[in-house]
């Protein structure tokens, strides 16, 4: 029996990761703090990844240890505590590692942001840089996963789903949307990652990404799937940004929406994943879970990235008055 230790296991992701293992016949042990409870067959040890005598709790050998931290501290920390008992390591990064955003097509050879240092101001990218050096330690039996855009029901983020809501939220009113000539959306699903993260035959480094796929397909997809009966409206990213609109994430955004300097990020090369046996869910299945978790979560609730229906209103009039 493969014995696994999942740094987290709690989590949207890891959470996914951990019933995936105990699927799979594994026996599965969370280390994570907080009141959440793990997956039904793990067990959950709980501690806090501050304190490094925390690992003392997990003093014995393991088949495989699983990763998400994006602190190098945590990261640092549990490779010298564990990783003279790891058989193999799994530390899930991320393609925002990658230090040029405007390379179409790149791969996992290319150029990384500095990484970060004590006592630098916290850099999401950087604090992951640094800590894929940590693991690299470990030396050839450690896994790397870079995920890009991670969607599917239940994503604390809301940037993906934000599109499901929109469109069935308006029914026949209009939906605004970015200009979206050139543009590409690039995602893969928690469930397609979790299964790509506990095969422990893969080492080295993979973007773990599906393949590029013009915005104006998947927002038609989202448009289909909700049987919206509006106009869509088009602004351009001068538009958005002077009328205080995001991209990507946050609040008052319109998520999947790069400005075309960004172009990099949604057109990466998936070479190495698909061949290394990474899987992509077809749109039209991942759009329908989607809409049906968005809509059991409310599709007027407080989001973390998007815009409410009233500020989207008001920006169409805006729009529509020139």
């Amino acid at each position: 029996m493969t014995d696994v230790l999942i740094l987290g296991g709690t989590g949207w992701l890891s959470g996914r990761i951990a019933r995936r293992w105990v699927a799979q016949g594994a026996r599965v042990t969370c280390l994570a703090r907080g009141e959440r409870a793990a997956p039904d067959g793990a067990v959950l040890v709980r501690g806090d990844r501050d304190d490094a005598r925390t690992y003392d709790l997990l003093d014995r050998p393991w088949d495989e240890v699983v990763d998400i931290s994006s602190r190098a501290d945590h990261v640092r920390d549990a490779v010298d505590a564990l990783g003279d008992r790891a058989a193999h390591w799994t530390y899930i990064s991320s393609v925002s590692v990658y230090a040029d955003a405007d390379v179409d097509g790149a791969d996992e050879t290319a150029r990384l942001e500095a990484p970060a240092q004590d006592g630098d101001e916290y850099d999401y990218a950087a604090q992951k840089v640094a800590a894929e050096e940590q693991v690299r330690t470990l030396g050839e039996r450690t896994h790397i996963i870079r995920p890009g855009l991670i969607v599917g029901a239940g994503d604390p983020s809301d940037r993906f789903g934000y599109w499901a809501a929109a469109f069935d939220r308006a029914g026949s009113e209009a939906v605004l949307v970015p200009r979206v000539a050139g543009r590409h959306v690039q995602v893969v699903e928690v469930d397609d990652l979790a299964a790509f993260a506990t095969n422990i035959d893969l080492t080295g480094v993979h973007d773990a990404i599906g393949d590029p796929t013009p915005l104006d397909e998947v927002l038609d997809a989202f448009r289909t799937a909700t049987g919206h009966g509006g106009d869509v409206r088009s602004a351009s990213d001068d538009w958005l940004e002077a009328h205080g609109v995001q991209p990507w994430m946050g609040e008052r955004s319109l998520p999947l929406w790069l400005p075309a300097e960004y172009s990099g990020l949604t057109t990466r090369s998936n070479r190495a994943y698909r061949a290394a046996g990474g899987t992509q869910t077809p749109w039209a299945p991942l759009i329908a879970q989607v809409l049906e978790d968005e809509r059991a979560r409310g599709l007027d609730r407080s989001r973390r990235a998007g815009l409410t229906r009233a500020d989207e209103r008001a920006l169409l009039a805006e729009l529509a008055s020139g």
